[in-house]
């Protein structure tokens, strides 16, 4: 498949298999992520692989979150909610935390956090080209003090930049976007 044709069919995906990705597989896909632009080579990024235990644990933090987002009073509504968020977690076979060095000095911080976006892109499009389908998260989860300590994460030195869920796609979704030409502007 040419880049061309993996950038446009690549799509984020919310169901997976059950079947685990090969720990060489996400080897592989990670090692494209080493090679994002990145301004003065600061290499910003650390890639944490979660599955198993960890997971679980991950799991049990989510359902928290869930049940302390939950803006009913009713215990059973707060349970299903907090199943839900732990289900959720534990459907993803593979979780690639993907984590920012921090910088004191805020424009170095802003590229070495795109530097690490580019790096997530990397990944994501690795990964289709091995029929390998991602959702990157960005949600509360990955602020959580109890994420950060889990994954020994130093919150004065790091960020976590997104969860990135991995597996063989379930199903994947049809996609639109708008055309380049429409949101293009020529200047000479």
């Amino acid at each position: 498949m040419s880049v061309f044709d993996t950038i446009r069919n690549r799509r984020s995906i919310y169901d997976f298999e059950p079947e685990p990705v090969p720990r060489e597989v996400i080897a592989r896909v990670l090692e494209t992520a080493v090679w994002a632009p990145n301004h003065k080579l600061t290499e910003p990024w650390r890639f944490l692989v979660v599955t198993g235990k960890t997971k679980e644990t991950l799991a049990g933090i989510y359902r928290r979150i869930q049940r302390e987002k939950t803006k009913s009073d009713d215990p059973g509504i707060q349970r299903k909610s907090a199943e839900k968020g732990y289900a959720k977690i534990m459907s993803k076979p593979v979780i690639i935390v993907v984590v920012c060095k921090k910088d004191a000095d805020a424009f170095r911080a802003r590229e070495d956090y795109a530097a690490t976006c580019c790096a997530i892109h990397n990944i994501t499009l690795a990964a289709w080209e091995e029929g390998i389908g991602m959702q990157w998260s960005t949600g509360g989860l990955t602020r959580d003090p109890d994420t950060l300590e889990l994954l020994k994460i130093d919150a004065r030195e790091e960020e976590i930049v997104g969860f990135l869920y991995a597996g063989y796609p379930a199903q994947v979704p049809a996609q639109k976007r708008v055309p380049a030409a429409e949101r293009t502007e020529w200047f000479a």
